[in-house]
């Protein structure tokens, strides 16, 4: 079942036209990834479905962006709300110059939570949640910037959980990762398919094809190719796409 509908979705950045005509539907409790060459969309789209385009002035959007059939531009949608129903993960783990616990229930607490005992058992929750718990049990009241690149991910990761989104997006979650910290953050990418629709970009080709179930294959900000990842990468019906999962350009 879907929970993304985007339809005829162009936007421009001033006169730069950056998504083209863009239709897809992305399945509910499923790992999608936009893959393709810089420049070429990904991102742009990725921050459409949380109106994250909004805070550019030069954007122009035409076509619909729905999530669970309610269109996200309609002007009584509630931004605030969307974003608590959408969390996001960057390139860069960045976070708060705060305790670790705080950084978690930073969210939680912008929107009403104030009692400590439900603070503590969502932090709990959403650290064991991003696989970092056992990890920082003992130290919850130090600062996050104490932790390792790969700790402070997933520490972003547990604090996009604390506000117990149905959709995660991921901007590149580990192109500033080790080997070992990307291997831990794709395996906590697989877990969390169970409770959450999750949407990746990465560049990394392999790992689109380790973690996603299906692909969307950009250049030039149009999708070129979206299918189940397997046949994507196996036998693409596009030239283009064939040509980029080769190595032929990109």
């Amino acid at each position: 079942m879907s929970i993304v509908q985007i339809k005829d979705l162009d936007l421009y950045y001033g006169d730069f036209h950056a998504l083209r005509n863009v239709s897809m539907n992305i399945n509910e409790k499923s790992i999608t990834a936009f893959i393709g060459p810089s420049g070429c969309g990904k991102s742009t789209l990725l921050r459409t479905l949380n109106r994250m385009n909004d805070m550019i002035d030069s954007v122009k959007i035409s076509g619909a962006v729905s999530i669970n059939d309610t269109n996200i531009y309609n002007p009584t949608v509630n931004v605030e709300l969307l974003r608590k129903e959408i969390g996001m993960v960057f390139q860069q783990p960045n976070p708060f110059p705060k305790s670790i616990f705080e950084n978690v229930a930073y969210g939680p607490k912008i929107h009403g939570i104030r009692n400590k005992k439900q603070l503590d058992e969502i932090v709990e929750t959403s650290l064991r949640g991003a696989a970092l718990w056992d990890e920082v049990k003992d130290d919850l009241k130090k600062s996050a910037y104490g932790l390792s690149g790969g700790q402070q991910q997933r520490l972003c990761i547990a604090r996009a959980l604390a506000i117990n989104p149905k959709i995660l997006l991921m901007d590149e979650p580990t192109s500033a990762l080790d080997p070992i910290s990307t291997l831990k953050i794709e395996e906590l990418i697989q877990e969390l398919k169970g409770d959450y629709t999750i949407i990746i970009v990465t560049h990394n080709m392999q790992q689109a094809a380790r973690v996603s179930d299906q692909t969307a294959f950009f250049l030039n900000g149009e999708v070129i190719e979206f299918s189940d990842t397997s046949k994507l990468f196996s036998n693409p019906n596009e030239k283009k796409t064939e040509d980029y999962i080769t190595g032929r350009f990109g």
